[in-house]
């Protein structure tokens, strides 16, 4: 997270910290969501069915579950299946490039290919 980036309209520093973050079941730790609370970012990850269990088998010492936003959710399927296209080009997915500066170059590349192919 640390080399995001995003460009203001207008003036000012790019932001560097996104509103949220969306993630599948395997990122929700509890060191995962402290650093992103701590970064004031909402963290919308779903729990684990192993995770709900034991926390309600804690009782009330289990504490609050997590605040999950459903349908921000859903748009993490977007980005899933940008991710699916842009692998299906070899050097993206098995990144055999010797220097990142091409790996760099490739991915833009890739994207604006697949985004006027659709």
């Amino acid at each position: 997270m640390a080399g995001i980036r995003v460009p203001r309209s207008g003036l000012g520093r790019p932001r560097t910290r996104p509103d949220a973050v969306l993630a599948d079941r395997a990122y929700s730790s509890r060191a995962i969501r402290n650093h992103l609370r701590r970064r004031g970012i909402r963290a919308v990850i779903p729990q684990p069915s192993d995770q709900v269990g034991h926390r309600l088998r804690r009782g009330s010492g289990g504490g609050r579950p997590p605040a999950f936003d459903a349908e921000a959710y859903k748009q993490r399927n977007a980005v899933e299946r940008c991710i699916n296209r842009l692998k299906q080009w070899r050097g993206l997915a098995m990144r055999t490039d010797k220097l990142a500066i091409v790996y760099q170059a490739a991915l833009p590349l890739a994207a604006i290919l697949i985004w006027t192919a659709a």
